[in-house]
């Protein structure tokens, strides 16, 4: 395989983290609002006033301030710059913290469609007795992406640094210059594409090789950064003992085909996911196995 993009060592021995418990009881973020001592009542009044955060209450309301400022007592954000992006899920803002700029993404509570979380936390022993509680699905939801992420670097994929999380707000490594975001390899002119779809295959392939497979990967959630391609949006990633996993992994490897062959690389979804699943040496880099 080319070594144009660098590609990351996986740790060894890491088990993984499918079988966790995922604690939605009451964070020190919900205590806080409750409490609304003085100090987080003007950490709410400057935040509220501040042009950037000026959205609907449904995004900031009182226990995700709360997380705010709790994450700012813990000195993981020191101050809060402009919105990155915006969905129907999560917003997601740049901020200052102690060693630079980072990415603060923040779960919507109050989202007005569930049903495509649903879709990833139905059948996963993980999330059973959580029901249609808002706020337990969306802390879990965040719970679960830091553990994905995390699982995700330990075995060897490009993904954002995992830092702190606090109800329903992830504070993670910001992908990105001084002016700009990085760029999505939908935005880019993909100059060589074989040895990207070599990257991308390898990470589908050490992610499936870890438990996880990512659900919703397209050429929306890889980036280019410093060089390398990071694939972002761990959120949705279900175990491959989720009841669905199969069919999402079905769907990643035609959306990954249907995007190469877009860029003039043939690439067969059907070898895709044997070389996935059944991962052997390929030196065609064609998305086909050997034997």
């Amino acid at each position: 395989m080319s070594e144009e993009y660098g590609l990351l060592e996986p740790a060894e021995g890491v088990d993984g983290d499918e079988w966790d418990d995922i604690d939605v009881a009451d964070t020190d973020a919900d205590r806080i609002a409750r409490r609304q001592d003085r100090a987080f009542l003007e950490f709410r009044k400057r935040i509220k006033n501040t042009e950037q955060f000026k959205v609907e209450a449904s995004v900031f309301d009182d226990a995700t301030l709360g997380a705010l400022y709790k994450l700012v007592q813990d000195g993981h954000v020191d101050a809060f710059g402009g919105p990155i992006s915006t969905g129907k899920e999560a917003n997601v803002y740049t901020a200052l913290a102690p060693d630079g700029e980072v990415a603060v993404k923040v779960y919507r509570i109050n989202a007005s469609d569930f049903q495509h979380m649903r879709e990833y936390l139905d059948g996963d022993p993980r999330f059973e007795g959580i029901g249609s509680d808002k706020k337990k699905v969306v802390v879990a939801w965040t719970k679960k992406e830091f553990a994905n992420l995390e699982r995700a670097r330990a075995a060897g994929v490009r993904v954002p640094r995992p830092i702190a999380m606090e109800r329903n707000v992830l504070v993670m490594e910001y992908l990105g210059g001084e002016t700009q975001r990085a760029k999505r390899l939908s935005e880019v002119d993909v100059e060589n594409p074989e040895t990207a779809f070599e990257v991308v295959r390898e990470y589908m392939r050490r992610l499936y090789a870890a438990g996880l497979i990512h659900g919703d990967l397209s050429e929306y959630n890889l980036v280019v950064h410093g060089g390398e391609l990071c694939l972002l949006d761990l959120g949705q990633a279900v175990t491959v003992h989720h009841p669905n996993s199969r069919e999402f992994l079905e769907r990643d490897c035609h959306n990954v085909a249907a995007f190469f062959g877009r860029q003039g690389f043939d690439v067969d979804a059907d070898a895709l996911l044997g070389w996935v699943t059944e991962p052997s040496p390929d030196p065609s880099g064609d998305g086909t196995p050997e034997g």
